[in-house]
């Protein structure tokens, strides 16, 4: 999803793409967007989110993870939460705990928001320094918004989705698994615009060079379809080797459908290539 860079607004399909706190949800929203007005807001989150970039982008010249990447992630994590109720998919991580279905889109935002928090630490394990990073802030946070039982258990289901993000730890609620694969989504080449100019050549670098776009909308004979533009096949990589391995076991990978179609630029030769998983 493409976010506006130096004043200029994005295209309509991207925009599309966006959270929109106006628009009608399968899901009840009135507190999400409290929510995210109080968290969007807060200085404290927002220089994390900026912080959290230099060890990977700057140090390590990895694809981005800072404000922009976590804007991409919650958008998309929202709209995937949304399809998924819109067909009907039940969701019991917040009920499990007695909390209202309410709830659930704010333990789907908070965690994508704080998930790479951990960066300000290491890359390294930085699911696991997020887990350190992330809890005193939803401690302040939780309180302006549930009671103190309520705040416990909220927080519990949020860092269990945040640590969830890596492929290594197994969800055990959607909640989390939206989270987890949403985190995968962002792989349009803008995300590794940074390192790759500053001669970054790793394959995961590369290989977001070559994805063009990601859609999400409703699937037919599924709740979710993503459609991926490619424009060479070394964009396999992310489809393959990252996004699959975070929807399998997410608990929503029987529930979404994956088409990706090379069309490379400039050799008319090529045939467009469809896969699908």
């Amino acid at each position: 999803m493409a976010q506006p860079e130096d004043g200029i607004d994005p295209p309509d399909e991207a925009r599309s793409q966006q959270y929109d706190p106006e628009a009608e949800h399968s899901f009840p929203d009135q507190r999400l967007n409290e929510v995210l007005r109080y968290i969007n807001r807060d200085p404290e989150i927002s220089a994390y989110l900026d912080a959290q970039n230099v060890n990977p982008v700057d140090r390590m010249n990895y694809n981005d993870h800072g404000t922009k990447h976590i804007k991409i992630v919650r958008d998309r994590a929202l709209q995937l939460y949304d399809l998924l109720k819109r067909g009907g998919v039940p969701f019991s991580g917040a009920q499990d705990h007695g909390l209202a279905e309410a709830d659930e889109a704010v333990v789907i935002a908070l965690a994508a928001t704080l998930h790479d928090i951990g960066h300000v630490v290491h890359r390294d394990r930085h699911p696991y320094y997020s887990l350190l990073v992330a809890s005193p802030l939803l401690d302040r946070v939780l309180r302006e918004f549930y009671d103190v039982t309520e705040a416990v258990r909220m927080k519990g289901e949020i860092l269990h989705a945040v640590v969830c993000h890596t492929s290594s730890e197994t969800p055990l609620t959607r909640e989390a698994g939206v989270v987890r694969v949403a985190d995968a989504l962002d792989m349009e080449r803008g995300r590794s615009r940074v390192p790759y100019e500053h001669g970054g050549r790793g394959i995961n670098t590369l290989s977001s060079q070559a994805i063009e776009s990601v859609t999400l909308t409703a699937g037919d004979e599924v709740p979710v379809l993503v459609e991926i533009e490619m424009l060479g096949p070394v964009g396999v990589y992310q489809v393959d080797s990252l996004l699959k391995k975070k929807l399998d076991g997410s608990k929503i990978d029987d529930q979404v459908r994956i088409v990706a179609i090379n069309t490379p630029q400039g050799d008319s030769s090529h045939l467009v290539e469809r896969i699908e998983l």
